[in-house]
C-alpha cells in the first residue's frame, strides 16, 4: 500500500514523461550503492578481520596446553574431594564394638593381645 502511494505522489510530482528516467537513475543508485557496500565490507574483511583471525591462531595454539592442564587439575580436585569427603565419613561412622574375648582351646581366657597402636593415641595402656 505504501509503495502504491509513494508511486501516485512521484508520479504526480514528476510526471509521466520523467518518471521513466528516474526510475532508471535510482535503480542505478541502488546497484552503485549494493556495490560499493560489498567493496566495504570486503576491505574491511580483508584488512581488519582476517589479520585478527591470523593473531589468533598462535593464542589459541598457546592456550590449548593450558586448557588440558586446567581440565586435568580439576579432574584431579574432584577425585581430592571425593576422597576427602569418604575420608570424612569414614571418621564419622562409629567404630565396630570389640569382639567378645577369646576363649583358650580349654575354655580357660586366652592371654590378651598386645593393644593397637592406634587405639593407645593417648598413651592409656589398658
Amino acid at each position: 500500500m505504501e509503495l502504491v502511494v509513494i508511486f501516485v505522489v512521484a508520479l504526480l510530482v514528476i510526471g509521466p514523461d520523467k518518471l521513466p528516467q528516474y526510475a532508471r537513475k535510482i535503480g542505478s543508485a541502488l546497484r552503485e550503492f549494493r556495490r560499493a557496500s560489498q567493496d566495504v565490507t570486503q576491505e574491511l574483511r580483508q584488512s581488519v578481520i582476517d589479520p585478527l583471525e591470523e593473531a589468533q591462531k598462535p593464542l589459541r595454539e598457546a592456550m590449548e596446553p593450558l586448557e588440558d592442564l586446567n581440565r586435568s587439575v580439576k579432574s584431579d580436585l574432584r577425585t581430592v574431594e571425593k576422597d576427602l569427603n569418604n575420608l570424612g565419613k569414614a571418621a564419622a561412622k562409629p567404630k565396630a564394638e570389640p569382639a567378645a574375648p577369646e576363649k583358650a582351646e580349654d575354655g580357660s581366657p586366652a592371654p590378651e593381645r598386645a593393644a593397637d597402636p592406634e587405639e593407645n593415641k593417648g598413651g592409656n595402656a589398658t
